[in-house]
């Protein structure tokens, strides 16, 4: 449905970036932030469906920057490669590329961000130290509590898992203490639980976190 483009950043970086075009009624823009498996079907997907509810979507590929074309599957394999590239990954350098693709799609009016797993971190990030986003979502972001103090400059969702091993509740119990603002829903699923590839996926819960983030997107 999308197709690829070729972002350029403030620092002069050339990355790659999936655009998915509002197949309708065009409402705004949303940049999506990818998990540690780079740009890959599912987060292909997931801009197309934002599309078809009338957002442009864009996810620009982080990963550019250490390796191209990175599309990893949710395997060992997969995991231990995502999390190398993560670890090589600045965050300042990675806002960098989020700026750019908000940049990309800013003259279609409101833009959000929303980002999954290490792209919910992001998002969270980026809703503290980037300006022009209306709003941010954060799905499963393992980083956020270390990030908790840091102050969000827009409105800001959050998704959890009470099953999630690799966020504990206790972590986001501390979120929800120290950011009592922000919109935090907590799901009877594991971490991932929106992705359709991975053995964790939720159908409700995905359903029910994608109507609450839309609605909260659209302003309603």
């Amino acid at each position: 449905m999308g197709n690829m483009v070729t972002l350029k950043t403030n620092d002069g970086h050339s990355l790659s970036a999936y655009v998915a075009e509002a197949t309708h009624d065009l409402k705004g823009g949303i940049v999506l932030i990818q998990e540690i498996f780079g740009i890959n079907a599912h987060i292909k997907d997931v801009c197309d469906r934002y599309a078809k509810h009338g957002y442009t979507t864009i996810a620009p590929a982080l990963f550019d920057r250490i390796e191209p074309k990175i599309d990893l599957d949710y395997d060992s394999d997969g995991v231990a490669k995502g999390v190398d590239l993560k670890g090589k990954c600045s965050e300042d350098l990675a806002l960098a590329d989020i700026a750019a693709a908000q940049d990309h799609i800013k003259s279609l009016g409101t833009i959000s961000i929303i980002g999954y797993c290490w792209g919910g971190t992001l998002a969270y990030l980026a809703a503290c130290k980037l300006s022009g986003f209306s709003k941010a979502i954060s799905y499963y972001g393992g980083g956020v509590a270390k990030l908790k103090d840091e102050q969000p400059q827009i409105p800001l969702m959050m998704h959890f898992g009470d099953q999630d091993t690799s966020i504990p509740m206790t972590d986001v119990d501390a979120i929800m203490t120290a950011r009592p603002e922000s919109k935090i829903f907590i799901y009877q699923a594991g971490h991932g639980f929106n992705c359709d590839r991975r053995s964790s996926y939720d159908a409700n819960a995905s359903k029910v976190a994608l109507e609450r983030s839309l609605h909260f997107i659209a302003g309603d």
